[in-house]
């Protein structure tokens, strides 16, 4: 019989919870903390190398991210080429709307990732990627 976890969707999990565990005295550490644990208990985790390069700027050396945010319970998966293409795709979306050009690029891979995956996004900032990727089921506050 299989597990219920082992049923469950997987869930891509974005840098602004991580950081928040990081952060201790971050306003959402409560609402982070208990939504990975959450998700966690209903099946994987993963990350991936976008996600894990932006929380290692808080860390002085790769061995304490990958100890912060162990293997063993963060799946860790690379970018499909079909997600590359939607997030470039969303990009220029967003540019002809107007939108900054900084700021979206690296949750367009992040949203594309889930969407072409088909993951759950456990973030804090779901207004962008419900505009964007209307598909992907959202763990949000």
């Amino acid at each position: 019989m299989e597990s219920e976890r082992n049923r469950a969707p997987a869930t891509l999990v974005d840098s602004n919870a991580l950081l928040d565990l990081v952060i201790a005295e971050a306003d959402w550490v409560q609402w982070s903390a208990s939504a990975l644990e959450r998700a966690a208990n209903e099946g994987p985790l993963v990350i991936k190398p976008l996600i894990f390069a932006e929380v290692s700027v808080r860390f002085p050396t790769v061995e304490e991210v990958e100890e912060a945010f162990p293997e063993d319970y963060f799946l860790r998966t690379p970018l499909p080429w079909s997600a590359a293409f939607l997030a470039g795709k969303c990009f220029q979306d967003h540019r002809k709307r107007g939108g900054r050009k900084h700021a979206p690029l690296p949750d367009s891979f992040i949203g594309a990732h889930a969407a072409v995956s088909k993951l759950r996004l456990l973030t804090r900032d779901a207004r962008r990627y419900r505009t964007y990727f209307p598909t992907v089921e959202l763990i949000a506050p």
